[in-house]
């Protein structure tokens, strides 16, 4: 039913939820009756209770959280979706169509609440979605139906004579991480800060969960603080549910090659306009296109390779949701690709002029295929150390630093020589940038985090379980800071050390648990 809102104009439902933890016994009645109404596959939830054992014996209690989607009025995941498989409805439920999924997994990687997954079976995104076919008929979603408490909840946000209206209106409830301004519409009445904050309490001795040992793998992150929980309280995780990362080594890969082809024609384009590199050389003319050529097939090979439905990679392009920066970068990157084209075509006609012009877009181009990535991992709101405002420019100084090093790497090999003065300009180009990207790292270990995600982010990454990669990549790059005396040496323990750091900021940057 149509009906005026409070501002006059015309609304229909606005569907919310509210879940009731003082009523709530943890039978996982919902998870059990969800899967069965929506044929949830085993080792995914679109909904599970967590467990949190607050105090200490005999002033000790059991809390519970119901966990799903937050069906957020600001959803981020909707924003991040490239192809709008992850739209939101009229009446405000954040629903999703497998048809046109891609399975990039930029919704997993924006959900502040670890909401979404990815279906084994069909290799889709899922989630709940307020069991919208059901709402449609006039049911209630099956969770409802089924808890023996009247715990959940669900109604009409707009429609005063409704439960969970006059819930809301007269008792004091939570939402989980209002950081982050999503808005959700999920809410939480007498629910323990133990179990709303993800990092609240910590993980039992030896990671034994009730029913389960959940160690964190390369690939899984588990709730909980490994060493200091943020609740003064003695609160000790018993049941929950590791979750996946959704980007593995390829994401991580794919930022280390798009360095390479962005900075190989950034460097060699501004060597040429400076005239340190002949613009008549076989250098500029053939190897500064190919290379950039090269890597840039590579990343788009890796991002394909990446996808859960890589066949359908094309609806980027005939179906791109504009407020996705996975979209935006595709057309950048595609633009790049264009200019890079037309350089060879103006090598095959011989022709300078054609060459010098393209560098107009070429290299605002060739930075923004560089930075673009800091954008895209901006809308991942779930991931708060890849919020920084640095972020972009730190991502061009990498690509010059790749490309230089790659660039001098190749010039060690071009028969006939090179112009003299460009050896020379490469290696003090690669200690610049390294000495650069060093100053980036130690800014970003040194300051203070405003989040504990993005500090618990930090130390996964110096000394967690990816500091390895870290330390190694750091060593490395000092290497590259004395490319001058280091030569190839240097330049090729830069480019090692640049992949190692990627490897280590991407990874780190999605262990920190958000449910």
């Amino acid at each position: 039913m149509t009906r005026v809102d409070e501002q006059g104009g015309t609304s229909g439902p606005r569907w919310a939820k509210v879940i009731d933890h003082t009523l709530c016994i943890g039978c996982h009645a919902c998870s059990t009756a969800c899967k069965s109404e929506n044929a949830v596959p085993l080792s995914v939830n679109r909904t599970y209770v967590k467990y949190v054992d607050v105090g200490t014996f005999p002033n000790a209690r059991r809390n519970y959280q119901v966990t799903r989607c937050n069906q957020c009025d600001n959803a981020p995941c909707v924003t991040a979706c490239p192809t709008a498989a992850m739209y939101q409805r009229d009446d405000g439920i954040v629903d999703f169509d497998k048809s046109i999924c891609i399975g990039c997994k930029a919704c997993i990687a924006a959900c502040p609440y670890d909401a979404i997954f990815m279906n084994p079976e069909d290799h889709s995104a899922e989630k709940c979605n307020f069991c919208a076919h059901r709402l449609d008929i006039g049911l209630e979603p099956a969770c409802s139906v089924v808890c023996p408490t009247e715990a959940i909840l669900v109604g009409d946000m707009r429609d005063p004579t409704s439960k969970v209206a006059q819930m809301l209106q007269r008792e004091p409830v939570a939402v989980r991480r209002p950081e982050k301004e999503t808005h959700p519409k999920v809410f939480y009445r007498g629910a323990s800060q133990a179990t709303l904050d993800p990092l609240a309490a910590q993980r039992p001795p030896g990671d034994l969960f009730m029913w389960s040992e959940q160690t964190p793998g390369p690939d899984r992150v588990v709730s909980g603080h490994p060493d200091r929980p943020n609740s003064s309280a003695a609160a000790m995780l018993a049941y929950d549910v590791p979750h996946a990362m959704p980007w593995d080594w390829r994401v991580s890969a794919y930022t280390w090659t798009k360095a390479i082809a962005a900075g190989a024609y950034l460097v060699g384009g501004v060597a040429a306009y400076l005239g340190i590199l002949d613009p008549a050389h076989m250098l500029w003319q053939w190897v500064v296109p190919l290379l950039s050529l090269l890597f840039l097939g590579i990343t788009g090979a890796l991002l394909i390779w990446d996808l859960e439905h890589p066949t359908r990679f094309y609806m980027i392009f005939t179906r791109g949701q504009w407020r996705s920066w996975l979209v935006k970068g595709a057309y950048v990157i595609a633009a790049y690709g264009a200019i890079l084209v037309g350089h060879l075509l103006g090598s095959l006609v011989g022709s300078h002029q054609l060459q010098f012009a393209l560098l107009v877009p070429g290299l605002p181009l060739a930075v923004m295929t560089a930075a673009y990535t800091a954008y895209l991992f901006a809308q991942a709101k779930a991931r708060d150390l890849w919020q920084s405002p640095l972020l972009p420019p730190h991502m061009a100084v990498q690509a010059v630093l790749a490309g230089a090093a790659a660039l001098f790497i190749v010039v060690v090999f071009v028969p006939g020589g090179v112009p003299s003065r460009l050896p020379t300009a490469l290696l003090w180009t690669i200690a610049l940038s390294s000495a650069t990207h060093l100053l980036f790292v130690l800014g970003e270990i040194t300051l203070v985090h405003p989040t504990a995600h993005a500090r618990l982010a930090v130390q996964e990454m110096t000394r967690g379980r990816y500091a390895g990669h870290f330390r190694a990549g750091a060593v490395m790059l000092l290497a590259g800071v004395l490319a001058p005396w280091f030569l190839i040496g240097g330049a090729v323990l830069a480019l090692i050390g640049l992949a190692l750091h990627e490897h280590a900021y991407v990874q780190a940057g999605q262990a920190v648990p958000l449910a």
